[in-house]
């Protein structure tokens, strides 16, 4: 999507990697909060077309359209990049070499990086949690642990690059600071 030529994120490019079983808000909110703040969005996916976001996990919600495989993505394309929750969506993407390589590389070359919810999955699966503290949805927590992150119960976590938050609860303070963090990369 376009954005527009002021903001704090004027002239720059946010992936966002999903697939069918995001959570609709997750994706819905953190998109709308980079594009007013300026930024240009891409909806990244495991295949072309589009995908279908879901209200707590079990209720369709809308669709929406995949603008790049991420096969075909680079991460220096990209400033930024938004991982949104729901259950399916990142265990679904941790299973895709191409989306795991692609968030791996992101996360190393330094640039931020903005997780939600279950969205932390597929940084466990990337193994980029290690020494780093973030937050994420309870289920996820051990997980994290298990692969050297320590999580805290905290609306946002901001450890370096990496902005998280636990839940579409925490969508207002994840925006912002996802906002916040973006603009000074």
């Amino acid at each position: 999507m376009n954005s527009s030529d002021t903001g704090p994120l004027a002239s720059r490019r946010v992936a966002i990697l999903a697939t069918d079983g995001v959570e609709e808000v997750e994706l819905v909110e953190p998109r709308r909060a980079v594009e007013r703040a300026g930024a240009e969005t891409r909806l990244l996916s495991l295949s072309s077309g589009e995908i279908q976001a879901m209200n707590s996990d079990v209720n369709p919600a809308g669709k929406h359209h995949v603008d790049q495989v991420v096969a075909d993505a680079s991460v220096d394309d990209f400033d930024a990049l938004l991982l949104p929750g729901g259950t399916t969506n990142p265990d679904h993407l941790r299973q895709d070499s191409d989306a795991v390589a692609f968030v791996r590389d992101f996360v190393s070359s330094g640039r931020p990086v903005g997780v939600i919810c279950h969205g932390p999955w597929t940084l466990v699966e990337a193994d980029v949690v290690r020494d780093r503290t973030l937050t994420s949805y309870p289920s996820v927590r051990t997980d994290i642990r298990n692969a050297g992150g320590t999580v805290v119960d905290q609306e946002v976590v901001i450890d370096r690059n990496l902005v998280s938050s636990r839940n579409p609860g925490d969508l207002p303070a994840f925006c912002d600071a996802v906002v916040d963090v973006f603009s000074r990369a």
